[in-house]
């Protein structure tokens, strides 16, 4: 029998280092067999000690090649023109991408089997084995990039007095089985690829950008900063009954925090696109990359139904108290806007999920804006304007500001176009002007 090398057959001498290269390029790529005591021109030369030989090559795979590869490698003694040789037969592995562990999941420690070699992959290679050999979900995916940072983490974690070691790294799916960094992992880091971009609007479109900033590294630092960008725009209202005041905010903060949290738990990290938050004078959209979990219709939501796409993520949050319960987001948000006219609106695709929160101050705002310029102010308000000078003798900008329910410059601009009408004639000047009508 004439032995010679290809794409599934390595022939070595004697055991050298480099054969776990040869071993870890054939359980990435269609496995293969390994005889040693052949040289490379397929001369048979044999071994001393085929047992020895084969202990060797057992402590090497075991100690250097991560993940586990042990059961994918057999050994078997073979005598050929009366010498002793050692087959090794590879599989292809399951857990793949296979790596020498101090070099890590880079191409100087991955390899794959090209023509009768072993060379070092691809990035690309090295992402299309992990998405091919990991679980259904890209959390549970071991993550391409194991030297990652928990600063944010540790200290959210020790700031609600829960421990985040090893172990726990492991309960939480933030390590797997093989103590190796999972994506979620990856999402908690300070290596994060994944970022949040803000964008504030003129007023209720796209046409002039008022301010821009975008959130980056870990997502429970991204989660911090993005909420504490948000509340600088959530504006308080006052208003008055009789001697009551009562301040509304834009919106609700309880809808905030809960639209922002589903932003982050709920969006399809698969894809490297940024989750958009928008900012106008009515409203705040949050758009999320990745659309309804399967098997899940948009009419599903308002029955409370609701399918987390990243669960272990969203038991991190839990274990942090940053959510109450899996799937009770979107109806705290629908309960903060229950006393309100203008309701959330959702907006689902194949590949996105948008979530409005109406500014619930905007109404009053649009009419101030609508009584703010001349000829604004509609002829029932002007009606009422004057009627109420004829029913009191007289109407002062004050009387007409809680009539209307209006600001002062509105109530002035108001005032002023029934005095150029002919209307009202002003009387005084300054805070103390009335407005008669005109006899």
């Amino acid at each position: 029998m004439k032995f010679r090398e290809s794409e599934t057959l390595e022939l070595k001498r004697i055991v050298v280092d480099d054969i776990k290269k040869e071993i870890i390029a054939f359980a990435n790529t269609n496995g293969g067999e390994i005889y040693v005591g052949i040289e490379d021109d397929g001369a048979v030369t044999g071994l001393e000690n085929v047992d020895e030989s084969s202990l060797q090559v057992t402590n090497m795979v075991r100690e250097t090649i991560k993940p586990d590869l042990t059961m994918f490698v057999h050994y078997e003694a073979q005598e050929i023109e009366a010498k002793q040789v050692l087959k090794i037969s590879v599989q292809r592995g399951t857990k793949r991408p296979y790596y020498l562990a101090k070099k890590g999941l880079r191409p100087e420690g991955v390899y794959v089997r090209q023509g009768n070699s072993a060379a070092p992959a691809s990035d690309a290679a090295i992402l299309k084995m992990i998405r091919e050999s990991s679980g259904e979900t890209f959390e549970e995916t071991r993550s391409a990039r194991q030297e990652l940072t928990f600063e944010t983490a540790a200290h959210e974690f020790a700031k609600r007095g829960v421990e985040f070691g090893e172990a726990q790294m492991k309960t939480l799916g933030v390590l797997d089985s093989d103590g190796l960094y999972t994506n979620l992992g990856l999402l908690l880091s300070g290596e994060c690829a994944h970022t949040i971009k803000l964008a504030v609007f003129q007023d209720s479109d796209q046409s002039v950008f008022k301010d821009r900033a975008e959130f980056s590294g870990s997502l429970l630092k991204q989660l911090n900063e993005a909420y504490t960008y948000i509340d600088r725009f959530n504006s308080t209202r006052a208003t008055f009954e009789k001697l009551l005041r009562i301040d509304t905010r834009d919106y609700p903060e309880t809808a905030l925090r809960e639209a922002l949290l589903n932003l982050i738990v709920h969006r399809d990290y698969a894809f490297r696109a940024s989750s958009l938050i928008s900012i106008y004078d009515d409203r705040i959209e949050f758009v999320s990359i990745g659309g309804l979990v399967q098997g899940i219709e948009r009419e599903d939501l308002d029955m409370g139904i609701s399918v987390c796409r990243n669960p272990n993520l969203a038991g991190v949050f839990y274990r942090l108290k940053l959510i109450e319960a899996y799937g009770t987001g979107i109806r705290k948000i629908m309960a903060a806007y229950e006393a309100s006219e203008r309701k959330p609106l959702i907006e689902t695709s194949a590949n996105a999920f948008r979530l409005t929160l109406p500014n619930t101050n905007a109404v009053s705002r649009k009419t101030h804006y609508q009584v703010s310029e001349p000829g604004a102010a509609s002829e029932t308000e002007e009606a009422g304007i004057l009627n109420l000078a004829k029913r009191n003798g007289s109407v002062t900008r004050a009387a007409v500001e809680e009539l209307l329910k209006t600001s002062p410059s509105s109530a002035t601009r108001c005032l002023r176009k029934l005095v150029e009408s002919g209307e009202l004639v002003p009387k005084g000047a300054g805070r103390s002007t009335k407005y008669v009508p005109k006899s």
